[in-house]
């Protein structure tokens, strides 16, 4: 896989991270969303991306889509603490929609 800017990705990849725990961690949903001033977080931090000019696509930030299924593959061979389980096929969508640059 390419080397990519840790920052670059993250920005791109929070708010479809947000939606995946989002049912796992309605707490921190909501803390997120009130100090946004906004009713749904992963949304909002996806919005406050765009209305900065950052980028929101894995597109933009030069991913091919043929790493698609391995990034979910490294995702879920290297699990690690989350709210929600990380599962294949959930995170393989995430990374569809990521590299799309559509909300999450």
């Amino acid at each position: 896989m390419d080397n990519f800017l840790y920052t670059e990705v993250h920005t791109v990849l929070l708010p479809h991270a947000l939606r995946y725990n989002a049912k796992a961690a309605p707490e921190a949903m909501a803390r997120i969303a009130k100090a946004l001033v906004v009713t749904d977080a992963p949304t909002g931090i996806f919005e406050l991306a765009k209305a900065h000019g950052a980028p929101v696509s894995l597109a933009a930030i030069g991913m091919a889509a043929n790493g698609l299924d391995q990034a979910a593959e490294l995702a879920v061979s290297n699990q690690y603490p989350n709210p929600r389980p990380l599962e294949r096929m959930a995170l393989r969508d995430l990374l569809g929609r990521a590299f799309e640059g559509v909300g999450p």
